[in-house]
């Protein structure tokens, strides 16, 4: 059995889907994963309900040192003991499944995302946590301490790519086009995530941009706009005239954490730029994410860029 998350689309909603193997029957498991008090030991928030019946309210509230602030509400869908408990937490819907096994049991895990493609952005982080959270639900059933599953960003950036989640887009934008990204942060505040991208300088209209805010593949002019911690704007350059825009736009969301949207204008008779500017930027993300996360990488992996303008060539061509 894969202990990996996948992540499928379901008449066009995406699910995540984790297994396992349990090692004690079904009405233990059932225990731990209906019970409030059994929840406390492995569940990511305090879960509050007065009756396990569909159509019963749910509350989850977040300890004090979660990165999630407040109390979110739910309900309980569908209630099948030993076999099936479903819920609804904010937009998501988890599901969870008990399949007789010889002695013990197979757990089915499912999450259906919700809030369309911005919810979809927070697969990956979703599927380490639920990862840590069944992690410590086993050790809870066997009554021992969980075992670490490694580090955040490592596994983090696995699904990322697993799940195709840092690909950018060309989109139309009137006469001309613009490249897209948009990348969830997990839940980083904003002035953490903008002091990242300008390295504590003081980015000013008419100035260079930071560093960190480009790379050799675009031409950069200078700043226009400047609002921090949400904004940053500056002019592109071809053969040395402004012809664009490069903005950065950091967007802190209560329901679905925090992320970076990225655009660049691109004159229409400059498409042929495109596949090695998605490219470059899609690098470039990768390495603001890690940065982000507590993790600068020097040097500019020149190969990932020429492998990524290929494969970006053969879509938007």
């Amino acid at each position: 059995m894969d202990d990996r998350a996948e992540l499928n689309v379901v008449r066009g909603e995406p699910i995540l889907r984790l297994e396992r193997r349990l090692a004690h029957p079904p009405e233990k498991v059932w225990k731990a994963i209906t019970d409030p008090k059994e929840l406390v030991a492995w569940f990511p928030a305090m879960v509050d309900y007065t009756e396990l019946r569909p159509g019963v309210p749910m509350r989850f509230t977040f300890p004090g040192e979660a990165v999630v602030d407040g109390t979110w509400a739910g309900e309980v869908l569908e209630v099948d003991r030993p076999k099936v408990f479903m819920f609804r937490w904010s937009h998501d819907v988890l599901r969870f499944e008990l399949i007789p096994d010889g002695a013990g049991c197979r757990l089915v895990f499912t999450q259906t995302i919700g809030g369309g493609g911005i919810g979809r952005l927070g697969a990956a982080r979703s599927a380490v946590g639920w990862e840590d959270c069944l992690t410590e639900l086993v050790a809870a059933l066997d009554g021992v301490a969980a075992s670490p599953n490694g580090e955040f960003l490592p596994r983090v950036e696995r699904y990322i790519a697993a799940f195709d989640l840092g690909t950018g887009v060309l989109a139309e934008a009137g006469d001309d086009r613009d490249i897209r990204f948009v990348r969830d942060l997990v839940w980083k505040p904003a002035d953490e995530v903008w002091s990242v991208l300008v390295e504590d300088a003081a980015a000013a209209v008419g100035g260079q941009p930071p560093v960190r805010a480009y790379n050799e593949h675009i031409p950069i002019g200078t700043v226009t706009a400047v609002e921090p911690p949400r904004i940053l704007e500056y002019s592109w350059l071809h053969d040395g005239v402004p012809v664009g825009r490069v903005r950065w736009t950091v967007v802190t969301d209560p329901e679905f954490g925090t992320r970076v949207e990225l655009s660049q204008t691109l004159p229409r008779h400059l498409i042929a730029l495109a596949p090695e500017f998605l490219a470059a930027w899609h690098v470039h993300l990768d390495l603001f994410f890690a940065a982000v996360h507590g993790e600068v990488r020097c040097g500019w992996p020149a190969d990932r860029v020429a492998a990524l303008t290929e494969r970006y060539a053969s879509i938007v061509s």
